[in-house]
């Protein structure tokens, strides 16, 4: 059975239309306590500190009654925007969030995903989980943006979706239609790599 280390709504929405059983725990990890210079491999550390903790933590979660216990795989992601080499997570506020989108708009930057796969087995007996294998890849896509009148951007920012999103914009709601184009994995810019998915568990004989 597979766990979504996230409480993010965009991944669960990714899985659920692939069709990809799966349950949703919030990891609760604290990202501050992680330290890391390098975009790219701050993204996987931190997918590796989600995937961990509910691993740590697995004794204190309730599983649903259709849980399969005879496998689990723990998945945790994080995204990060990377602008002209800075990171750039959720806006602080709606001011924050005008001034990127003021730097982005005509310009590119990359949605660098990091996953962790955490291949698991389960012992009923202790409730314990032993962790077999760990698959990790950070996946990057090239995000283009349009060119944007100012009014648009204030109306973007007006919405509030700017300031839950990992670089100020969100694919699949209403900043799509800012982004011209995409190079690389699409379902990434949304939090997570459907294909790098599917290829990590069949490669474990796992079918999704």
């Amino acid at each position: 059975m597979l766990i979504l280390a996230s409480a993010s709504q965009s991944r669960k929405k990714l899985l659920e239309n692939s069709q990809i059983e799966f349950i949703q725990i919030s990891s609760n990890f604290d990202e501050a306590l992680v330290k890391e210079k390098d975009i790219s491999n701050l993204a996987l550390e931190l997918s590796f500190q989600k995937a961990s903790s509910i691993a740590l933590n697995i004794k204190e979660i309730d599983f649903p009654e259709k849980f399969n216990y005879s496998s689990v795989e723990i998945l945790g992601c994080d995204s990060i925007f990377e602008f002209n080499g800075r990171a750039f997570g959720k806006p602080s506020d709606k001011e924050e969030a005008y001034r990127r989108w003021s730097k982005m708009s005509g310009e590119f930057g990359f949605l660098h995903t990091g996953h962790t796969l955490l291949i698991s087995t389960f012992d009923l007996t202790s409730k314990g989980l032993k962790v077999t294998k760990k698959i990790q890849k950070t996946v990057s896509s090239k995000v283009y943006f349009s060119k944007l009148q100012d009014e648009e951007i204030k109306s973007y920012v007006d919405s509030l979706e700017p300031l839950y999103c990992a670089g100020g914009f969100a694919l699949e709601g209403k900043g799509g239609k800012y982004i011209e184009k995409i190079d690389g994995c699409f379902s990434n810019v949304m939090g997570l790599s459907l294909p790098w998915l599917r290829k990590s568990l069949i490669k474990e004989g796992i079918f999704p």
